[in-house]
C-alpha cells in the first residue's frame, strides 16, 4: 500500500453488511473498488449502486494495494487458504471478523509463506439488519478499527493503514494482540448478544405493547441476529466467552439472591456498585496501557 492516502484500488471479499458498507464507504471516498460475492444478484447490485467497480478474481489481487476479507471466520480462514498462491508478493491483506485468535494463528504463517502481509481487523459497527440491502456508506463514520498485526509486521503498514482508515473517517485506530481482542469483545459484543437473545424469551415479551420504553429498546435490539454467523463467532471464541458468561450468571444470581430473601439493603448496594461502574466506564480513559491508540 503507497504512503499517504491518495486514490487507490480496493479489493473487497464479501459484500455482507460489513463488506458491502466498506465497498461503498471507499467508492463514496474515490476509490476503485474491485468485489466480489458468491451471490450475483448482490454482485450485480453493487456494480450498479457504484459500490463497485468492477469484479475481484484472484487473477485481479496483483492490481490492489489491499484486500479487504469480509467473509465469516471459518469462510476466511477457507478464502485466504484456497487462493494464497494469489496473493501478490509484498501485498497486504486484512480480514474484518468479529474474531481475531483462530484467524491469525492459521492465516499468518500462510502469509509467511506466500510473502505478504496480513493484520487481523475488526471494524466496531454494526446493526441488527444482514446483508448488503442493509449496508451503509457511512456505517462506520466514528467507529474503531481495530488491527491486530502480527509480529514483525512493518510500523510503516500499520501508519498507512490507520492514515487510510481516518481519512474514511473512522474515529480512531487501536492497536492490539489478537488474545486481547477476543477477551474484550467476549464482553462488549458476544455477551450483549446472548443476553439479547435471551431475554426476548420471557413469555411476557410477547405482550409488552405499551408497556416498552427506551430500556426494552436497548436491551432488545440485538437479539435479531444472524445465527449462523454468531454461532461461528461464539464457537471460535469459546474459552473467553464462558469466562463472561460465567461471571455475568454469578452477578445475576447475587441480585436474583437478595430480591429472594427480601434483603433490600444488599439490592440497593448491588444497584449502587453498578452504577458507579456504570460512571466510571463513562468518564474515565479505558484505552489499556497495553494497547495503542493511534
Amino acid at each position: 500500500m503507497r504512503e499517504g492516502v491518495g486514490q487507490m484500488t480496493v479489493g473487497i471479499v464479501g459484500l455482507g453488511l460489513i463488506g458491502g458498507s466498506l465497498a461503498k464507504c471507499f467508492a463514496q471516498h474515490g476509490h476503485r473498488v474491485l468485489a466480489c460475492d458468491r451471490d450475483a444478484e448482490t454482485m450485480a447490485a453493487a456494480l450498479r449502486d457504484g459500490a463497485a467497480q468492477g469484479e475481484l478474481t484472484p487473477a485481479r489481487f496483483g492490481g490492489c494495494e489491499l484486500i479487504l476479507v469480509c467473509l465469516w471466520p471459518q469462510k476466511t480462514v477457507d478464502y485466504i487458504e484456497e487462493n494464497r498462491a494469489a496473493f501478490p508478493k509484498g501485498g497486504l491483506v486484512v480480514d474484518c471478523c468479529g474474531v481475531k485468535g483462530e484467524i491469525c494463528r492459521r492465516v499468518w504463517p500462510i502469509a509467511r509463506e506466500e510473502g505478504f502481509t496480513f493484520v487481523g481487523g475488526h471494524p466496531m459497527a454494526g446493526r441488527e439488519l444482514s446483508g448488503y440491502r442493509a449496508s451503509q456508506a457511512d456505517l462506520f463514520h466514528r467507529a474503531s478499527m481495530i488491527l491486530t498485526p502480527g509480529p514483525g509486521c512493518d510500523g510503516a503498514v500499520i501508519e498507512g493503514l490507520r492514515a487510510l482508515f481516518l481519512s474514511l473517517h473512522f474515529r480512531q485506530v487501536v492497536l492490539s494482540t489478537p488474545e486481547e481482542h477476543d477477551r474484550i469483545i467476549a464482553l462488549t459484543s458476544q455477551l450483549c448478544h446472548i443476553v439479547s437473545n435471551c431475554f426476548v424469551k420471557s413469555p411476557t415479551a410477547g405482550d409488552f405493547g405499551g408497556f416498552s420504553a427506551g430500556s426494552f429498546k436497548d436491551l432488545t435490539r440485538v437479539a435479531k441476529l444472524n445465527e449462523a454467523m454468531w454461532t461461528d463467532l461464539f464457537s471460535q471464541n469459546r474459552a473467553a466467552l464462558l469466562a463472561e458468561l460465567d461471571i455475568f450468571s454469578d452477578n445475576l444470581a447475587r441480585y436474583r439472591a437478595a430480591l429472594a430473601q427480601g434483603d433490600d439493603s444488599a439490592l440497593e448496594g448491588l444497584l449502587r456498585e453498578g452504577r458507579e461502574i456504570k460512571e466510571g466506564l463513562t468518564l474515565g480513559n479505558h484505552t489499556s496501557q497495553n494497547r495503542e491508540s493511534l
